[in-house]
């Protein structure tokens, strides 16, 4: 392979292989002893437990409280009770609530054949029944059970990870429009206070119409009018950049503090509760194959926006428009009709994500979306969308979204603080720009 291959492979999939590298490390470096708390563990030690216990001996159960703590020990009562085993008591709680239990039942006198616990009231146990047994002899010899422990990251725990493709989802469908508007060597600030000014409409609208009972419709309807709303914000947008030439950095700027203050002035500065816990169906719903509804959705877009920009001629207009417009224009391509679709498809997605946000909340809050537009923007810029138009793709970002999100993560699992964690964010984004320009000067190189 000649070096140039090896240039164009890197500047190709070198976002892919930073994402590669990245979960690599932070899989190694969050490596810890896991104790699994499912049903399936839960029926495993009631058997390993009934294997040892004779029938009708009496156990604890004891769990943390959080997490799945309550599932948990509901599982191992039933498990135990299938097993012939008397289940004195059920705790799910703190260390102290524990000790209170194992008191009370020491104060019977009676004989307890074990105590069966999760990792963290196993722990606790282990290191305090020989005082407790000072008081209580019945205590003395009791035999702690919990699930048998393994080593594996907790990075790449399974709802970890789908906390992740959650946390990115809304930023992740914006950056779909913000990178069509950057190819066309555009910019959009305003979708953070678009989230904000959606979720707020939406809220009201659902409120106005349905009052404290809304039915499902008024749902639909209050999302389309959050959605509709957005999408004529980013086509106003549109038509200060085309029609009256202000510099989308401007016109954008404006429309960010303009709908940030409406969504304050509608909301009286106080979120605006939906009185319909359906409404949380797509902010926090689980539907097809165990993924959250909003990585479902984030996942369809993506797919309908990659045929867009591959295979229709709407996406080689936006790619001709953001290399050199002037000869876009000789050349038939409609200018000002591909960029008033860019910044209102933007705006659109930016409706979409305020309605999810108040879906994930059932609420809509005039603060959301804080900040929102600097993630969407470096999900793209990391992606490989050069800013200076003409360039990047719809993969690209999903990728670069997924980046954002692993670093976020994984940051807060390694324990980094919140004031490293921005520097950290701008040192990224700054990476990111200094190779885009070497892409350019290397590609000048090249043609000359």
């Amino acid at each position: 392979m000649k070096k140039n291959d090896y240039t164009k492979l890197l500047f190709d999939y070198g976002t892919l292989l930073v994402l590669a590298l990245l979960c690599g490390w932070f899989s190694y470096v969050t490596i810890e002893e896991q104790s699994p708390t499912s049903a399936d563990t839960a029926q495993r030690l009631a058997k390993r437990i009934s294997g040892e216990l004779s029938s009708g001996s009496i156990v604890i159960v004891l769990t943390r409280q959080g997490g799945d703590g309550e599932s948990f020990a509901a599982a191992l009562k039933e498990n135990l009770t299938k097993a012939k085993l008397n289940v004195f008591q059920t705790v799910v709680g703190q260390p102290a609530d524990a000790r209170k239990a194992l008191l009370k039942y020491g104060a019977t006198g009676n004989k307890l054949a074990g105590i069966t616990a999760d990792k963290h009231m196993a722990n606790f146990c282990n290191a305090n029944l020989a005082k407790l047994a000072v008081t209580h002899p019945s205590l003395a010899k009791v035999k702690v059970y919990q699930p048998q422990t393994y080593r594996w990251p907790n990075f790449l725990k399974k709802e970890n990870l789908l906390n992740v493709m959650k946390q990115i989802s809304v930023v992740a469908i914006i950056a779909i429009g913000m990178t069509m508007v950057i190819i066309t060597a555009g910019i959009d600030l305003s979708v953070g206070s678009l989230i904000a000014f959606s979720g707020v409409i939406t809220a009201l609208t659902i409120q106005s119409l349905g009052g404290d009972a809304p039915t499902t419709g008024h749902l639909w309807l209050g999302a389309l009018a959050g959605i509709l709303v957005c999408s004529l914000a980013g086509f106003f947008t549109g038509g200060l950049v085309t029609l009256f030439r202000i510099p989308a950095f401007i016109a954008t700027l404006g429309i960010m503090f303009i709908a940030k203050g409406l969504a304050f002035i509608f909301s009286d500065s106080a979120p605006i509760p939906v009185a319909n816990e359906a409404f949380g169906w797509l902010g926090r719903g689980r539907d097809f194959f165990g993924l959250p509804n909003s990585v479902t959705l984030m996942l369809i877009l993506f797919a309908m926006a990659h045929v867009l920009m591959t295979r229709t001629s709407i996406g080689r207009y936006i790619y001709a428009v953001g290399g050199n417009p002037e000869a876009a224009r000789l050349s038939g391509v409609p200018v000002k009709w591909v960029l008033l679709f860019v910044y209102t498809l933007t705006g659109l997605l930016a409706g979409l994500g305020g309605v999810m946000e108040a879906s994930l909340h059932t609420t809509g809050d005039p603060k959301s979306g804080e900040l929102v537009e600097l993630k969407v923007i470096a999900a793209v810029v990391v992606g490989g969308t050069s800013l200076a138009g003409g360039q990047g793709r719809i993969t690209g970002t999903l990728i670069g979204a997924f980046i954002i999100a692993v670093i976020n993560n994984g940051m807060n699992l390694t324990g980094v603080e919140s004031h490293m964690q921005k520097v950290i964010y701008g040192s990224v984004i700054l990476v990111a720009v200094l190779i885009d320009r070497l892409k350019i000067h290397l590609l000048k190189l090249k043609k000359a």
